[in-house]
């Protein structure tokens, strides 16, 4: 009898895997028959992970966009699916536990039917409470094994922890492959030992397509005994995306399984509406390069869902690192560079901050402490410069125990700077705030919402959740999206010949040349006279990157205000820059006398965030 292979379309996932946004609720809601019509698809992966803090950037309400990007789904009989980070819920920070156990309530009556529950550092100890709270909720409990390859990362450590689980009550298992760095046949025996020890429990595949392996590790795991695959879908598939539908159907088909048959016209029409979709804006968020499979991400085992913002940041910090070069007439770098710099930096840092696997959000920190590092180095200053308050729960275990052991400098660190090791359940870090959040939006006069999701939503992103409320969100949004256009229209009409600029940085005048193609502008850029300006007795605080300012990171902070005495240590701000929050210190001790940025405004590095006097 020939084994049935089902198919779970990754739609969400396609998205984060290629840019920084997904579709708006208008455009999902459009989509949705083309994708039932396919007739192809027992499953699809709506939501989660991400995806609801882009609905918020949007200036939309994430909760009216899944129940209506679910509906057509469940009239269809087609099972949804979400992803989320257990103990980090749908963000990048830990949860409290009476916020996580709501969210499991939500999605269910909102009509996500499976909860994919995956903790970025393998810590069971995260993972099995919201096995728990996903089936008290009524959903079906999937739990995830974060695949990445290292000396820890063997058949037996993977195997291990899916029996554990299932012991746990998980009802079924994902092998969660996020960067496709997964080996096939190592893939292929995780996979058999599981269905060996419990061949009724189902398995689900998750890869990316960058490094080049997923297609012959979905061979490999199919003959194992894998039950459900999951695929892309053109023109978001390959490059750091999934393996296309068509191709793994006809590979399955041709290896003796039982795959479903594929409505062409509709897959067309689906094809389609993601390039318009594409066309509209979502594109300019789109690097060409996530187009591409890459075998130097072997190395660094780096995610596909992150690669999409990835190359934005490098866009910025390439910038940062120019403008440093143009001050001291130094060769600018080009983005292969700085992008090859990173790759082998990520090698450098991975195992000394004890391996945690390369899934959000550890694959996030461990980018950005290498992006951090390969900034500080080009500036002629020192590594771990820059370390940011969540990377460093994850170092002291805070986040869950780290799979290996940290490097002799990282623990050197954090004993100098007085930071405590935590050995303890993570979940105890972060007792319960409901009933704050609660209260706080009585006091705004805001509607908990249907099935209390509102309370849920300001609970799991109170930040972005005010800045929606405000309408703040949605005014960035829109200017982001229109300074792409123009930043698209420009380079489509510039001519390309050479231009000679006056710019100013940090307060220094310089003539830039700005050209097209492949020029050496290594002698095009001088400095002109500094233009100086007078501070008086106050002193300033600059940012150390670029990012957002923000003064505190959660409703717990009391924000600093004008006429605070400060010390030098004490914190002041944040820095929100690639999905974390960098904590800035006070350098001196004073009064503050002015605070220059608001909440949310965009700064560069060096611009002055805080004077003191």
């Amino acid at each position: 009898m020939e084994k049935e292979i089902k198919f779970c379309l990754v739609f969400r996932d396609m998205w984060q895997s290629a840019g920084k946004y997904v579709p708006r609720v208008d455009q999902l809601v459009k989509v949705a028959p083309a994708i039932i019509e396919m007739g192809c698809f027992a499953r699809v992966e709506t939501n989660g992970g991400g995806f609801e803090q882009v609905n918020l950037l949007f200036g939309e309400n994430p909760n009216k966009s899944v129940r209506e990007w679910t509906k057509p789904f469940h009239e269809a009989g087609i099972q949804t699916q979400l992803l989320d980070r257990a103990l980090n819920g749908l963000r990048m920070s830990p949860v409290p536990a009476d916020v996580r156990k709501l969210f499991y309530k939500v999605k269910k009556a909102q009509g996500t039917d499976i909860a994919r529950t995956f903790c970025g550092l393998n810590d069971v100890r995260n993972i099995i409470p919201s096995i728990k709270y996903a089936k008290d909720a009524g959903m079906i409990s999937q739990c995830s094994l974060c695949i990445t390859y290292s000396p820890v990362h063997t058949v037996e450590y993977y195997t291990n922890m899916a029996l554990e689980l299932i012991k746990s009550g998980a009802q079924e298992i994902c092998v969660k492959d996020m960067g496709g760095i997964g080996r096939p046949v190592s893939l292929g025996k995780i996979v058999g030992n599981i269905k060996k020890a419990y061949p009724e429990i189902p398995v689900q595949y998750h890869s990316h397509a960058a490094p080049g392996f997923n297609m012959a590790s979905i061979l490999e795991v199919c003959q194992a005994g894998c039950d459900y695959i999951d695929v892309g879908m053109e023109p978001l598939s390959w490059g750091t995306g999934h393996a296309d539908l068509l191709s793994v159907q006809a590979m399955l088909k041709d290896a003796g399984f039982k795959v479903p048959e594929v409505n062409m016209d509709a897959y067309m029409k689906v094809r389609s509406m993601i390039q318009d979709f594409m066309d509209d804006f979502l594109g300019l968020f789109i690097s060409p390069r996530n187009r591409l499979m890459n075998s130097l991400l072997i190395g660094p085992g780096l995610p596909g869902g992150m690669m999409g913002s990835l190359m934005a940041d490098l866009d910025t910090n390439l910038q940062s690192i120019n403008k440093y070069k143009a001050k001291r007439n130094l060769k600018f770098m080009t983005q292969d560079e700085l992008l090859l710099k990173l790759f082998k930096e990520v090698a450098y840092v991975w195992p000394r901050v004890g391996y945690p696997p390369l899934v959000t959000p550890f694959s996030q920190y461990v980018k950005n402490l290498s992006l951090m590092n390969v900034m500080a180095l080009e500036k002629g200053k020192e590594r771990w410069g820059i370390i940011a308050d969540d990377i460093w729960d994850m170092i002291l275990g805070k986040a869950g125990k780290l799979p290996g052991e940290l490097a002799p400098e990282i623990v050197e660190k954090a004993e100098r700077e007085g930071r405590k090791f935590f050995t303890g359940n993570p979940q105890d870090n972060y007792p319960d705030e409901l009933d704050k959040y609660r209260k706080m939006m009585k006091d705004k006069k805001w509607e908990i919402g249907e099935d209390d999701e509102e309370l849920f939503e300001y609970a799991m992103h109170p930040v972005q959740y005010e800045a929606y409320k405000s309408g703040k969100a949605k005014a960035d949004f829109l200017a982001d999206v229109e300074k792409k256009k123009a930043d698209k229209n420009k380079s489509n009409t510039s001519d390309c010949k050479s231009k000679t600029l006056t710019v100013q940085v940090d307060g220094q005048s310089y003539k830039v040349t700005v050209a097209y193609g492949d020029v050496d502008l290594k002698d095009t850029v001088t400095a002109a006279a500094p233009v100086v300006s007078s501070t008086g007795d106050a002193k300033s605080i600059t940012s150390p990157l670029e990012g957002k300012f923000f003064l505190v990171k959660n409703a717990e902070e009391k924000p600093v205000n004008v006429g605070d005495t400060v010390k030098v240590g004490d914190l002041l701000c944040y820095i929100e820059a690639m999905k974390t929050y960098n904590a800035v210190r006070s350098e001196f001790a004073g009064i503050i006398t002015e605070i220059k940025a608001k909440p949310g405004d965009s700064v560069e590095e060096d611009d002055v965030l805080i004077k003191i006097g």
